[in-house]
């Protein structure tokens, strides 16, 4: 079985209950979950919210849309991702996050073929060269080695984004990296930022109306057409929450501020 497992929670640092930010009408998250019933390989679909009551509404949502929701550590996202995959046991499991409201579903299923020919530990798009825009990340790890994973991991970072201690001990497992045929990286499709949501909704509102399963190849299309529309949220970098795990990762091993020795 392919798990998919859809982290999501209220308390954004950036941008307060982004998940659930109208989008034509709907929330974020039920845009988002529109698109992931639409990839063939994933066999069953989790939510993956908080037990924090900021969350409650999650749940509520998830469980009048049919969706099956599970909740967990609000800190330890590791924890709260592997308890989901553990009372399920799959044989892969697909990690996506909630501020992808433009994810594709084919490059879903693309990555999971690669995963499964390949025999990886651990495959990923946002893995060594970039080549999909900010937004469309997907992750597939095999479920024993995500065990391996929750029980090693120790930094604040690998314990918050899940699964930096794949790529951090590349000697350990077999990783996966999956490149597209065009580079398309410095293109910003995630929602972080109110700017963000506004290229979203600007996207989907150009869009969705006569192509409703439209896909990656079809925002580019339009981004060339429209070449205004990609300047909207071009000001913020990628992964700045990594970064600050990092930045978290040094004063827990330092117990001292270690910004003046960080260097982007």
């Amino acid at each position: 079985m392919n798990l998919a497992i859809l982290q999501a929670r209220m308390s954004s640092r950036r941008l307060p209950g982004k998940v659930l930010k109208p989008i034509l009408g709907q929330p974020m998250i039920l845009r988002q979950i529109e698109r992931i019933r639409q990839a063939g390989r994933i066999d069953r679909l989790v939510i993956a919210t908080s037990t924090d009551s900021i969350d409650d509404v999650l749940a509520e949502i998830s469980e009048e849309q049919g969706v099956e929701c599970a909740r967990g550590s609000l800190n330890d996202v590791l924890d709260r991702f592997y308890q989901v995959a553990r009372r399920l046991e799959p044989a892969h499991v697909v990690r996506l996050t909630a501020d992808c409201p433009l994810l594709d579903p084919d490059v879903v299923d693309e990555l999971i073929t690669f995963h499964l020919a390949g025999e990886f530990d651990y495959s990923s798009n946002a893995l060594g060269e970039l080549t999909f825009p900010n937004g469309l990340d997907v992750e597939v790890m095999r479920f024993e080695c995500l065990g391996r994973v929750w029980r090693e991991a120790r930094l604040p970072s690998e314990r918050e984004h899940v699964t930096p201690y794949f790529y951090n001990h590349p000697e350990l497992f077999r990783l996966g990296s999956y490149r597209g045929g065009q580079n398309l990286s410095h293109m910003r499709w995630t929602v972080d930022e109110p700017e963000d949501l506004e290229f979203v909704r600007r996207v989907y509102g150009a869009l969705y109306p006569a192509t409703p399963r439209f896909r990656m190849h079809d925002v580019v299309a339009l981004l060339e057409r429209e070449p205004e529309l990609a300047f909207i949220n071009s000001r913020f970098e990628r992964n700045e929450g990594y970064k600050r795990s990092l930045l978290e990762d040094r004063q827990s091993l330092t117990g001292g501020d270690a910004r003046r020795t960080i260097r982007n």
